[in-house]
Protein backbone atom coordinates (compact mmCIF):
# COMPACT_ATOMS: atom_id res chain seq x y z
CA UNK A 1 0.00 0.00 0.00
CA UNK A 2 1.13 3.48 -0.65
CA UNK A 3 1.05 4.84 2.61
CA UNK A 4 3.04 1.95 3.72
CA UNK A 5 6.05 3.55 2.39
CA UNK A 6 6.70 6.93 3.05
CA UNK A 7 9.82 9.36 1.87
CA UNK A 8 10.18 13.37 2.59
CA UNK A 9 13.39 15.00 0.84
CA UNK A 10 15.40 16.49 3.58
CA UNK A 11 16.35 19.87 1.45
CA UNK A 12 20.12 20.93 0.90
CA UNK A 13 18.46 24.71 1.55
CA UNK A 14 15.22 26.88 1.97
CA UNK A 15 13.88 29.68 -1.02
CA UNK A 16 16.09 32.42 -1.23
CA UNK A 17 12.79 34.95 -0.82
CA UNK A 18 13.20 36.34 -4.92
CA UNK A 19 14.03 35.36 -8.17
CA UNK A 20 11.89 33.91 -11.62
CA UNK A 21 11.59 30.39 -9.83
CA UNK A 22 8.88 29.38 -7.32
CA UNK A 23 10.42 26.44 -4.64
CA UNK A 24 7.16 24.38 -3.56
CA UNK A 25 7.14 21.04 -1.52
CA UNK A 26 4.54 19.01 -2.87
CA UNK A 27 2.48 15.38 -1.73
CA UNK A 28 2.20 12.71 -4.48
CA UNK A 29 1.13 9.46 -3.87
CA UNK A 30 0.46 6.51 -6.49
CA UNK A 31 2.42 8.32 -9.27
CA UNK A 32 5.94 8.45 -10.18
CA UNK A 33 8.02 12.09 -10.26
CA UNK A 34 7.40 12.21 -13.97
CA UNK A 35 4.50 11.95 -13.99
CA UNK A 36 4.17 14.73 -11.01
CA UNK A 37 6.23 17.17 -13.32
CA UNK A 38 3.67 16.46 -16.71
CA UNK A 39 0.49 17.06 -14.51
CA UNK A 40 2.21 20.48 -13.30
CA UNK A 41 3.07 21.28 -16.55
CA UNK A 42 -0.26 20.40 -17.60
CA UNK A 43 -2.14 22.37 -15.43
CA UNK A 44 0.21 25.43 -15.30
CA UNK A 45 0.76 25.44 -19.71
CA UNK A 46 4.56 25.10 -18.81
CA UNK A 47 7.03 22.86 -20.14
CA UNK A 48 7.44 20.09 -17.89
CA UNK A 49 11.62 20.08 -18.56
CA UNK A 50 11.51 23.73 -16.93
CA UNK A 51 10.28 21.87 -13.69
CA UNK A 52 13.62 21.65 -11.36
CA UNK A 53 13.62 18.70 -9.27
CA UNK A 54 15.97 17.29 -6.87
CA UNK A 55 15.36 13.37 -6.89
CA UNK A 56 13.08 11.04 -8.24
CA UNK A 57 10.54 9.46 -5.87
CA UNK A 58 8.85 5.96 -5.57
CA UNK A 59 5.42 5.50 -7.64
CA UNK A 60 3.65 3.23 -5.01
CA UNK A 61 4.45 5.27 -2.20
CA UNK A 62 3.28 8.53 -0.48
CA UNK A 63 6.41 11.09 -0.92
CA UNK A 64 7.07 14.83 0.04
CA UNK A 65 9.75 16.42 -2.55
CA UNK A 66 11.05 19.92 -3.96
CA UNK A 67 10.56 20.76 -7.10
CA UNK A 68 11.37 24.00 -8.46
CA UNK A 69 8.81 26.15 -11.17
CA UNK A 70 9.75 29.25 -13.24
CA UNK A 71 7.62 32.20 -13.94
CA UNK A 72 4.52 31.45 -11.96
CA UNK A 73 2.49 32.64 -8.87
CA UNK A 74 2.37 31.34 -5.67
CA UNK A 75 -0.84 31.29 -5.36
CA UNK A 76 -1.67 29.23 -8.75
CA UNK A 77 0.66 26.47 -7.48
CA UNK A 78 -0.82 26.16 -4.17
CA UNK A 79 -4.11 25.80 -5.64
CA UNK A 80 -3.32 22.47 -6.80
CA UNK A 81 -4.83 20.13 -4.72
CA UNK A 82 -5.82 16.60 -6.24
CA UNK A 83 -5.98 13.72 -4.81
CA UNK A 84 -3.12 12.31 -5.67
CA UNK A 85 -0.83 15.21 -5.99
CA UNK A 86 -1.06 18.14 -3.55
CA UNK A 87 1.24 21.41 -3.22
CA UNK A 88 2.23 22.21 0.19
CA UNK A 89 4.03 25.24 0.12
CA UNK A 90 5.25 27.49 -2.33
CA UNK A 91 8.17 30.69 -2.05
CA UNK A 92 10.00 32.84 -4.51
CA UNK A 93 13.45 31.07 -5.13
CA UNK A 94 16.62 32.15 -7.50
CA UNK A 95 17.82 28.94 -9.07
CA UNK A 96 16.74 25.84 -10.79
CA UNK A 97 16.68 22.53 -8.64
CA UNK A 98 19.27 20.19 -10.03
CA UNK A 99 19.51 16.48 -9.66
CA UNK A 100 20.86 15.37 -5.90
CA UNK A 101 20.35 19.21 -4.44
CA UNK A 102 19.08 17.25 -1.36
CA UNK A 103 20.61 16.89 2.66
CA UNK A 104 18.71 13.09 2.21
CA UNK A 105 15.87 11.34 2.65
CA UNK A 106 13.34 10.30 5.64
CA UNK A 107 12.57 7.39 5.24
CA UNK A 108 8.98 5.70 7.15
CA UNK A 109 7.99 2.10 5.90
CA UNK A 110 5.60 -0.46 7.44
CA UNK A 111 6.77 -4.24 6.78
CA UNK A 112 3.93 -6.56 6.51
CA UNK A 113 3.59 -10.00 6.92
CA UNK A 114 5.56 -10.25 10.15
CA UNK A 115 4.93 -10.38 13.99
CA UNK A 116 5.21 -7.14 16.00
CA UNK A 117 7.19 -9.44 18.27
CA UNK A 118 9.77 -9.44 15.55
CA UNK A 119 11.12 -5.96 16.71
CA UNK A 120 13.56 -8.29 18.63
CA UNK A 121 14.82 -10.18 15.84
CA UNK A 122 15.74 -7.26 13.72
CA UNK A 123 16.79 -4.30 16.55
CA UNK A 124 20.42 -5.62 16.03
CA UNK A 125 20.68 -6.23 12.53
CA UNK A 126 19.58 -2.53 12.50
CA UNK A 127 22.25 -1.61 14.71
CA UNK A 128 24.76 -3.18 13.09
CA UNK A 129 23.99 -1.09 10.44
CA UNK A 130 23.86 1.98 11.89
CA UNK A 131 27.04 1.26 13.63
CA UNK A 132 29.29 0.01 10.38
CA UNK A 133 26.83 1.08 7.33
CA UNK A 134 25.21 -0.59 4.81
CA UNK A 135 25.90 -1.27 1.06
CA UNK A 136 25.37 1.89 -1.19
CA UNK A 137 23.82 -0.52 -3.74
CA UNK A 138 21.77 1.64 -6.27
CA UNK A 139 17.72 -0.42 -5.73
CA UNK A 140 16.45 -2.36 -8.58
CA UNK A 141 13.88 0.00 -9.46
CA UNK A 142 17.19 1.92 -10.88
CA UNK A 143 17.05 -0.83 -13.82
CA UNK A 144 13.10 -0.50 -14.14
CA UNK A 145 10.42 -2.82 -14.44
CA UNK A 146 12.28 -5.23 -16.63
CA UNK A 147 15.70 -4.79 -15.36
CA UNK A 148 17.03 -3.76 -18.75
CA UNK A 149 17.45 -0.28 -18.24
CA UNK A 150 20.83 -0.53 -18.40
CA UNK A 151 21.02 -2.62 -21.50
CA UNK A 152 19.17 -0.13 -23.45
CA UNK A 153 21.55 2.66 -22.08
CA UNK A 154 24.42 0.33 -23.50
CA UNK A 155 23.03 0.27 -26.77
CA UNK A 156 22.75 4.15 -26.63
CA UNK A 157 26.22 4.31 -26.13
CA UNK A 158 27.15 1.87 -28.66
CA UNK A 159 24.97 3.68 -31.37
CA UNK A 160 22.99 0.74 -31.75
CA UNK A 161 19.55 1.76 -32.87
CA UNK A 162 18.40 -1.23 -33.75
CA UNK A 163 19.22 -2.93 -30.32
CA UNK A 164 17.43 -0.54 -28.19
CA UNK A 165 14.48 -0.95 -30.60
CA UNK A 166 14.28 -4.40 -30.00
CA UNK A 167 14.66 -3.91 -26.02
CA UNK A 168 12.43 -1.18 -26.52
CA UNK A 169 9.44 -3.10 -28.24
CA UNK A 170 10.16 -6.80 -28.85
CA UNK A 171 12.85 -8.59 -26.07
CA UNK A 172 9.27 -10.28 -24.50
CA UNK A 173 9.75 -11.96 -21.07
CA UNK A 174 6.70 -13.43 -19.93
CA UNK A 175 7.62 -13.45 -15.96
CA UNK A 176 7.42 -9.50 -16.18
CA UNK A 177 5.40 -8.77 -19.05
CA UNK A 178 1.58 -8.35 -19.10
CA UNK A 179 0.26 -10.78 -20.95
CA UNK A 180 -0.82 -7.69 -23.80
CA UNK A 181 2.55 -6.15 -23.80
CA UNK A 182 3.85 -9.15 -24.15
CA UNK A 183 1.90 -10.48 -27.25
CA UNK A 184 2.83 -7.20 -28.68
CA UNK A 185 6.70 -7.75 -28.10
CA UNK A 186 6.22 -11.23 -29.68
CA UNK A 187 4.76 -9.62 -32.80
CA UNK A 188 7.66 -7.36 -32.96
CA UNK A 189 10.04 -10.06 -32.68
CA UNK A 190 8.64 -11.68 -35.24
CA UNK A 191 8.80 -8.68 -37.71
CA UNK A 192 4.47 -8.69 -37.38
CA UNK A 193 4.68 -5.06 -36.82
CA UNK A 194 1.06 -3.99 -37.59
CA UNK A 195 -0.19 -6.76 -35.27
CA UNK A 196 2.29 -5.50 -32.62
CA UNK A 197 0.58 -1.89 -32.87
CA UNK A 198 -2.89 -3.31 -32.36
CA UNK A 199 -1.34 -5.26 -29.31
CA UNK A 200 0.26 -2.03 -27.58
CA UNK A 201 -1.96 -0.87 -25.10
CA UNK A 202 -3.24 2.80 -25.05
CA UNK A 203 -1.35 3.37 -21.94
CA UNK A 204 1.51 2.50 -23.78
CA UNK A 205 1.78 6.09 -25.63
CA UNK A 206 5.77 6.38 -25.98
CA UNK A 207 5.96 2.38 -27.31
CA UNK A 208 3.08 3.55 -29.46
CA UNK A 209 4.38 6.59 -30.95
CA UNK A 210 7.92 4.85 -31.86
CA UNK A 211 6.58 2.20 -33.35
CA UNK A 212 4.53 4.09 -35.25
CA UNK A 213 7.46 5.71 -36.57
CA UNK A 214 9.29 3.00 -37.07
CA UNK A 215 6.50 1.43 -39.10
CA UNK A 216 6.49 4.77 -41.92
CA UNK A 217 10.19 5.28 -41.94
CA UNK A 218 12.01 1.93 -41.78
CA UNK A 219 14.21 3.62 -39.76
CA UNK A 220 15.06 2.49 -35.98
CA UNK A 221 16.91 5.80 -35.92
CA UNK A 222 14.05 8.35 -36.96
CA UNK A 223 11.91 6.21 -35.11
CA UNK A 224 14.23 6.67 -31.50
CA UNK A 225 14.23 10.54 -32.39
CA UNK A 226 10.57 10.64 -30.59
CA UNK A 227 12.80 9.44 -27.37
CA UNK A 228 12.50 11.99 -24.65
CA UNK A 229 16.25 13.47 -23.35
CA UNK A 230 15.60 12.65 -20.19
CA UNK A 231 14.57 8.87 -20.96
CA UNK A 232 17.77 8.36 -22.34
CA UNK A 233 19.57 9.91 -19.65
CA UNK A 234 18.07 7.56 -17.32
CA UNK A 235 19.24 4.78 -19.37
CA UNK A 236 22.94 5.81 -19.61
CA UNK A 237 22.74 6.41 -15.50
CA UNK A 238 21.35 3.11 -15.35
CA UNK A 239 24.27 1.72 -17.02
CA UNK A 240 26.88 3.42 -14.72
CA UNK A 241 24.55 2.28 -12.25
CA UNK A 242 25.17 -1.18 -12.66
CA UNK A 243 29.13 -0.63 -12.90
CA UNK A 244 29.11 0.55 -9.73
CA UNK A 245 26.76 -1.98 -8.27
CA UNK A 246 29.41 -4.69 -9.50
CA UNK A 247 32.07 -2.61 -7.68
CA UNK A 248 30.46 -2.49 -4.62
CA UNK A 249 29.57 -6.32 -5.19
CA UNK A 250 33.20 -7.21 -5.19
CA UNK A 251 33.99 -5.71 -2.05
CA UNK A 252 31.29 -6.65 -0.01
CA UNK A 253 32.80 -8.32 2.26
CA UNK A 254 34.70 -5.89 3.74
CA UNK A 255 33.11 -2.72 2.81
CA UNK A 256 34.86 -0.69 5.37
CA UNK A 257 38.45 -1.92 4.39
CA UNK A 258 40.88 0.78 2.01
CA UNK A 259 42.75 -0.56 -0.90
CA UNK A 260 45.98 0.70 -2.06
CA UNK A 261 45.17 3.94 -4.36
CA UNK A 262 41.53 4.26 -3.33
CA UNK A 263 39.98 7.44 -3.81
CA UNK A 264 37.80 7.77 0.07
CA UNK A 265 35.07 10.04 0.46
CA UNK A 266 35.03 12.48 3.15
CA UNK A 267 31.42 11.94 4.70
CA UNK A 268 31.71 15.79 6.55
CA UNK A 269 32.39 17.60 2.94
CA UNK A 270 31.87 15.29 -0.06
CA UNK A 271 35.19 15.70 -1.37
CA UNK A 272 37.65 12.82 -2.34
CA UNK A 273 41.16 12.14 -1.87
CA UNK A 274 43.28 8.94 -2.47
CA UNK A 275 44.96 6.74 -0.64
CA UNK A 276 48.59 6.55 -0.29
CA UNK A 277 49.14 4.97 2.68
CA UNK A 278 46.25 2.01 3.95
CA UNK A 279 47.25 1.76 7.50
CA UNK A 280 47.66 5.96 8.32
CA UNK A 281 43.81 5.98 6.59
CA UNK A 282 42.53 3.08 8.07
CA UNK A 283 41.49 4.05 11.18
CA UNK A 284 39.61 7.08 10.13
CA UNK A 285 37.35 4.26 8.01
CA UNK A 286 37.09 2.32 10.87
CA UNK A 287 35.62 5.47 12.46
CA UNK A 288 33.50 6.11 9.53
CA UNK A 289 34.91 9.23 8.51
CA UNK A 290 36.05 8.02 5.15
CA UNK A 291 34.62 5.03 2.43
CA UNK A 292 36.34 3.90 -0.19
CA UNK A 293 34.47 5.12 -3.71
CA UNK A 294 33.19 3.24 -6.64
CA UNK A 295 32.51 4.44 -10.34
CA UNK A 296 29.63 6.70 -11.69
CA UNK A 297 32.06 5.88 -15.10
CA UNK A 298 32.00 8.92 -17.34
CA UNK A 299 34.58 11.59 -19.24
CA UNK A 300 35.64 13.27 -16.19
CA UNK A 301 35.24 10.62 -13.65
CA UNK A 302 38.79 10.72 -11.30
CA UNK A 303 40.54 6.95 -11.66
CA UNK A 304 41.75 5.33 -8.49
CA UNK A 305 45.06 3.50 -8.28
CA UNK A 306 47.13 0.75 -7.44
CA UNK A 307 44.38 -2.46 -6.57
CA UNK A 308 41.74 -0.18 -6.50
CA UNK A 309 41.94 0.68 -10.40
CA UNK A 310 42.73 -2.69 -11.07
CA UNK A 311 39.49 -4.40 -9.55
CA UNK A 312 37.50 -1.14 -11.42
CA UNK A 313 39.47 -1.89 -13.96
CA UNK A 314 38.89 -5.71 -14.80
CA UNK A 315 34.48 -4.65 -14.61
CA UNK A 316 35.22 -2.13 -17.50
CA UNK A 317 36.66 -4.75 -19.46
CA UNK A 318 33.67 -7.19 -18.62
CA UNK A 319 31.27 -4.40 -20.45
CA UNK A 320 34.44 -3.39 -22.46
CA UNK A 321 33.41 0.49 -21.69
CA UNK A 322 35.89 3.11 -20.94
CA UNK A 323 35.25 6.56 -20.22
CA UNK A 324 35.80 8.18 -23.28
CA UNK A 325 32.97 6.03 -24.51
CA UNK A 326 30.30 8.37 -22.36
CA UNK A 327 32.09 11.57 -24.74
CA UNK A 328 31.49 11.36 -28.13
CA UNK A 329 30.05 14.11 -30.87
CA UNK A 330 26.46 14.88 -30.78
CA UNK A 331 25.64 12.51 -28.50
CA UNK A 332 24.12 12.26 -24.88
CA UNK A 333 27.14 12.68 -22.61
CA UNK A 334 27.86 11.79 -18.97
CA UNK A 335 30.79 13.25 -17.02
CA UNK A 336 30.62 10.53 -14.49
CA UNK A 337 31.52 10.89 -10.35
CA UNK A 338 32.57 9.16 -7.45
CA UNK A 339 30.04 7.26 -5.04
CA UNK A 340 30.83 6.35 -1.74
CA UNK A 341 30.24 2.06 -1.16
CA UNK A 342 28.66 2.18 2.27
CA UNK A 343 26.68 4.66 3.59
CA UNK A 344 25.78 4.94 7.35
CA UNK A 345 21.69 5.03 8.34
CA UNK A 346 21.35 8.18 10.56
CA UNK A 347 18.31 8.45 13.14
CA UNK A 348 16.98 4.83 12.61
CA UNK A 349 13.58 3.98 15.11
CA UNK A 350 12.18 0.47 15.34
CA UNK A 351 8.40 -0.21 16.83
CA UNK A 352 5.93 -3.34 16.07
CA UNK A 353 2.16 -2.51 15.90
CA UNK A 354 -1.17 -3.76 14.94
CA UNK A 355 -3.59 -2.25 12.58
CA UNK A 356 -6.56 -2.58 10.53
CA UNK A 357 -4.16 -4.33 7.92
CA UNK A 358 -2.55 -6.65 10.46
CA UNK A 359 0.61 -6.60 12.22
CA UNK A 360 3.63 -4.63 10.95
CA UNK A 361 7.02 -3.54 11.82
CA UNK A 362 8.06 0.59 10.98
CA UNK A 363 11.27 1.53 10.25
CA UNK A 364 12.38 4.94 10.22
CA UNK A 365 15.72 6.26 9.19
CA UNK A 366 17.86 9.35 7.21
CA UNK A 367 19.98 8.07 4.22
CA UNK A 368 21.99 10.36 2.41
CA UNK A 369 20.80 11.59 -0.94
CA UNK A 370 20.75 9.09 -3.49
CA UNK A 371 20.88 6.22 -1.39
CA UNK A 372 18.10 3.79 -1.64
CA UNK A 373 15.55 2.64 1.17
CA UNK A 374 15.16 -0.68 -0.39
CA UNK A 375 18.66 -1.66 0.18
CA UNK A 376 18.62 -1.30 3.78
CA UNK A 377 14.91 -3.41 4.00
CA UNK A 378 16.74 -6.35 1.70
CA UNK A 379 19.71 -6.62 4.68
CA UNK A 380 17.01 -6.17 7.45
CA UNK A 381 14.29 -8.85 5.43
CA UNK A 382 16.69 -11.06 4.04
CA UNK A 383 13.37 -11.68 0.92
CA UNK A 384 16.16 -12.24 -1.57
CA UNK A 385 16.58 -15.16 -3.44
CA UNK A 386 19.29 -17.59 -2.60
CA UNK A 387 21.53 -16.84 -5.56
CA UNK A 388 21.80 -13.39 -4.18
CA UNK A 389 22.24 -13.78 -1.10
CA UNK A 390 26.32 -13.60 -1.67
CA UNK A 391 26.17 -9.72 -2.04
CA UNK A 392 24.50 -9.41 0.74
CA UNK A 393 26.49 -7.36 3.65
CA UNK A 394 25.20 -9.77 6.83
CA UNK A 395 25.02 -13.20 7.55
CA UNK A 396 21.24 -14.30 8.23
CA UNK A 397 22.64 -15.80 11.33
CA UNK A 398 24.45 -12.92 12.38
CA UNK A 399 22.69 -11.68 15.85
Amino acid sequence: RPEDFSVTEIPAYEASGDGEHSLCEIQKSGISTFDALDRIGRMLDINPREIGFAGMKDAHAVTRQWLTVPRVDESKLLAIQTPQLTVLSAAKHRNKLRLGHLKGNRFVIKIRDVHATDVATIKPALERLEREGMPNYFGEQRFGRRGDNDRLGAALLREDPAAVLRLLLGAPVKEVDPSGVFEARRFFENNDLEAAMKKWPRSSGMERRILARYINTKSAGKALSLLEPRLKRLWLSALQSRLFNDVVSERIKALGKLLPGDLAYLHDKGACFIVEDVAKEQPRADAFEISATGPMLGYRMSLPGGEALTLEQEIYDKFKLTREDFKRPNRDQAKGDRRPIRVKPLDVTIDGGVDGHGEHITVGFTLPAGSFATVLLREVMKSDHAEEADDSVIDPSDD
